[in-house]
């Protein structure tokens, strides 16, 4: 065990401030709650403003780290020099054309930053519209938000995030000057829809509480001051986003949170007419829309959604002139277990991405013909997405392929003829052999009679008898899917003998949207129970050494490490978790915070109703450390992260310390220059994935 390797100096002891709260009859006692900085919102704009006290904490957390982690440096610089050897430096997207040109980011040599390009269709040379490396010069912290070229091709209007708080400034740049404009958009949320004119764009603002509720416009040459608020929903438990449609008639304002949608339309020719209601918001009830200009007669609305039982989502469509509930006809109808997971729209085609059994497949059908086929792969276990493309007068779709043992390769379909071209395969500088390793997919029997599926990689040599070291990765929460992807950094841990498992745990949608549905609210539970029964099984199958298993998850999946660390230490060598929500039942009862209101359909709303508070408090990390043995864990945090706020994993960290009974090593490492994503250049971001690899390696691998 890493400290019995070497005994760094006694940890820091944080003072105890006893802050006491009543709920439903429960007395709450919080002793670090005043590691809160009451000026939090101030925090995320300017982290200098943090209360010296508070400061002095984390500051003495990130020596105690170091110090603890001192026999690693070299380790950690190795798999750093190993990562960073696996990634191509000069590497470059894959143009996708709009128009004249073909847009795509790339990175050079050495740089940190995407180069956002673009090259003539006809030919000619590339032109750089924006320099991340040069943008982010002298920045401790630097997001390029991304960029979007205006529909005449002239300007693009770009954002950054130059603290790690999600707060993005909007500027535009003019692409005949290279020089920026005098607009100047602060605290939007990154993105923006032009208007079909390119003399004026939409965007979504951050109020006080960094959530996401309005939709203004902006006019180019007029101050930010001056903007129009064009849509706004009052309710805090909603959020707001903008995205433009394929068709590039309309953009759609979607109002969500993790169970309900409403979307309205913003018609791009006419950007100061009201937007339009497609159907009115139910609870429960989720939609997202496409646009087609001309079919079956007319313009129509093409609908993703779980109306009428659909659980598993299905595709309908709309008249555009009367596109409420009442007008929805099924196109593609329900099939539960074929999971819709998205769907676009060309002028000939509709292609959606579906999941089967737990394996993604790409059906396309023919607008006019309505026949049918699908792209699929014979891989145990592997990753599959569309890649969105500007143009809607296309037979082209471009896709990305990848396995745990296949690196990412970039197809271009066409959906007429059937023919693929592949436009890229992921290069490994240093070499990869596919062949030397394994990738398998298991069913692990859980608690109640279901099977957990879990994705493998190791290495061919690496034998399976019981003695081998493993890294069990799980996340289960929103509904989001953790793809069987190809991933360079994981190598790092393969090679060295580990089993590298994803345990595909109920609150994803692995298994559909049934697998998300039990595992969140009352039977979050379930999430936690799944990742112990698949550890359990690795073992039991002797792919794992029961003394050498890690586990690793980050933010919600960080929660769920929190959960095993109390309900099964004794299970793990090792814990990771990245700026982990591990103060569940407080941050839920408190309003004020930017998530808590959207999600309260996740966890439940300990609040109003008792029955979620008891449910919270049964599982919340922070509720339930308690005097027992804990193993090694290691928690990252971010100081300027808006979605799990910093203090929630120096809470623990101070908790688990003071009521533990062991001697393993509970480390806190606050990245203070940034936000819930840590680093954001590729490589400053692999020197954290090596330093929680290292730590993995030294709890319990051969080194």
């Amino acid at each position: 065990m890493l400290d019995r390797v070497s005994r760094p100096p006694a940890p820091p002891c944080v003072e105890e401030r006893p802050s006491v709260s009543v709920h439903h009859g429960v007395t709450l006692v919080d002793e670090y709650a005043w590691l809160r900085d009451p000026n939090w919102q101030a925090v995320m704009r300017d982290p200098s403003v943090l209360d010296p006290a508070i400061r002095a904490v984390l500051e003495a957390e990130n020596a105690h780290a170091e110090a603890a982690l001192a026999p690693t440096v070299t380790l950690q610089e190795t798999l750093f020099a190993e990562m960073k050897g696996r990634i191509k430096e000069d590497d470059a997207g894959v143009p996708s054309p709009d128009g004249p040109f073909a847009y795509y980011s790339r990175h050079r040599e050495g740089g940190e930053h995407p180069l956002i390009c673009r090259i003539p269709r006809d030919g000619g040379a590339e032109e750089i519209l924006l320099d991340g490396d040069a943008l982010a010069a002298g920045k401790a912290f630097f997001s390029l938000g991304g960029g979007e070229h205006s529909p005449d091709h002239r300007l693009v209007a770009w954002s950054a995030d130059d603290r790690g708080s999600e707060f993005f400034t909007t500027r535009v740049r003019d692409l005949a000057t290279g020089e920026d404009l005098t607009d100047v958009v602060p605290e939007a949320s990154g993105g923006v829809v032009w208007t079909t004119d390119s003399r004026a764009f939409f965007y979504v603002k951050l109020d006080e509480q960094h959530r996401p509720t309005k939709v203004f416009l902006h006019r180019l040459g007029t101050a930010a001051s001056d903007d129009r608020e064009v849509f706004r929903t009052d309710d805090p438990g909603f959020f707001v986003s903008i995205a433009r449609l394929q068709s590039g008639r309309f953009a759609e304002i979607s109002v969500h949170d993790h169970e309900s949608a409403e979307a309205w339309l913003i018609d791009l020719d006419a950007p100061d007419v009201a937007p339009r209601l497609v159907t009115p918001r139910e609870k429960q009830l989720r939609y997202d829309v496409e646009h087609h200009p001309a079919f079956d007669g007319g313009p129509v609305l093409f609908i993703r959604t779980n109306a009428d039982d659909a659980e598993d989502f299905k595709i309908v469509t709309a008249p555009l002139a009367t596109p409420g509930r009442a007008h929805w006809r099924d196109l593609v109808p329900h099939r539960p277990g074929v999971f819709v997971l998205g769907f676009s729209v060309t002028r000939e085609w509709l292609v959606r991405l579906e999941r089967v059994d737990g394996l993604p497949r790409i059906v396309v059908r023919h607008l006019g013909r309505g026949d049918e086929h699908v792209i699929a792969f014979d891989e145990e276990a592997y990753s599959l997405g569309m890649a969105g493309g500007y143009e809607f007068d296309t037979d082209t779709l471009r896709f990305n392929y990848s396995s745990m043992t296949t690196p990412t390769e970039t197809w271009d379909y066409d959906c007429a003829t059937r023919e693929r071209v592949l436009r890229k395969r992921q290069e490994v500088p240093s070499g990869h052999d596919p062949a030397a390793y394994v990738t398998r997919r298991l069913l692990a029997p859980a608690h109640d009679g279901e099977t957990v599926p879990v994705s493998l990689l190791a290495r061919r040599d690496t034998p399976l008898d019981g003695t081998a070291p493993t890294l069990v990765y799980a996340y289960g929460s929103y509904g989001m899917s953790t793809p069987a992807a190809f991933s360079t950094s994981r190598l790092s841990l393969v090679d060295r003998g580990f089993v590298y498992a994803i345990a595909h745990a109920r609150g994803g949608t692995e298994k559909g949207w049934r697998w998300y549905r039990e595992g969140k609210l009352a039977a979050k539970p379930n999430t936690f129970k799944d990742v112990i029964a698949a550890t359990e099984h690795l073992i039991r199958e002797k792919i794992a050494a029961p003394d050498r298993v890690v586990a690793h998850g980050g933010s919600a999946g960080g929660m769920l490490i929190g959960a095993l660390a109390n309900m099964r230490p004794d299970l793990y060598a090792g814990l990771i978790a990245e700026v982990p929500f591990v103060d569940v039942l407080n941050t839920m009862l408190d309003e004020t915070l930017p998530l808590t209101p959207p999600e309260w359909p996740e966890w439940g709303d300990p609040i109003r109703d008792a029955a979620a508070f008891h449910t919270i408090r049964s599982y919340s990390p922070y509720d339930n450390v308690g005097p027992q043995a804990y193993p090694a864990i290691l928690a990252l945090a971010g100081l300027t992260d808006p979605r799990v706020t910093y203090w929630e994993p120096a809470k623990w960290v101070a908790r688990l310390r003071r009521l533990k009974t062991n001697d393993d090593l509970v480390l806190l490492r606050t990245n203070l220059d940034a936000g819930h994503g840590g680093a954001a250049g590729r490589f400053e971001r692999l020197r954290e994935v090596a330093l929680s690899y290292a730590f993995a390696i030294a709890v319990a691998g051969r080194e």
